[in-house]
């Protein structure tokens, strides 16, 4: 991957394997997915994830979460909104509400990730990363 959005693309393969009803997906680990894959955690949009090395290369294993007996997924939707080529960002006044609250957007501030509820207690803004409903 020559783009190196790896957001981007944790986002890809969660969306994907969520379309594909699979029960876990893995993510190159960084700090970056780390702190996301906590975040939609701690917000009940995935069950739990966990690291494994293979070799030189960590991964985060993501268990995704479905509900219902035709198991839908609970992330309809995962959105990039910042991009490496156009980044976006928001002071604590501006911070966008996602389908009037029903979603979070993931929000970067130099307290660390969080979603936008979290960010406006705190008073903090910061770079728009995704908004996941």
């Amino acid at each position: 991957m020559a783009a190196n959005d790896t957001i981007a693309d944790m986002l890809t393969r969660i969306r994907n394997a969520n379309m594909a009803r699979h029960q876990t997906t893995q993510v190159p680990a960084t700090k970056m997915t780390r702190s996301i894959a906590k975040v939609l955690q701690e917000e009940g949009f995935i069950s739990e994830f966990s690291e494994a090395e293979e070799g030189v290369k960590r991964h985060l294993v993501i268990s995704l979460k479905y509900k219902g007996k035709n198991r839908q997924p609970l992330i309809t939707a995962l959105k990039r909104v910042s991009k490496p080529g156009l980044r976006v960002y928001s002071n604590r006044k501006d911070l966008p509400r996602v389908l009037g609250g029903i979603g979070i957007a993931i929000i970067s501030t130099s307290s660390g990730i969080m979603t936008d509820r979290e960010a406006r207690r705190q008073n903090l803004g910061g770079e728009v990363l995704c908004y996941v409903w």
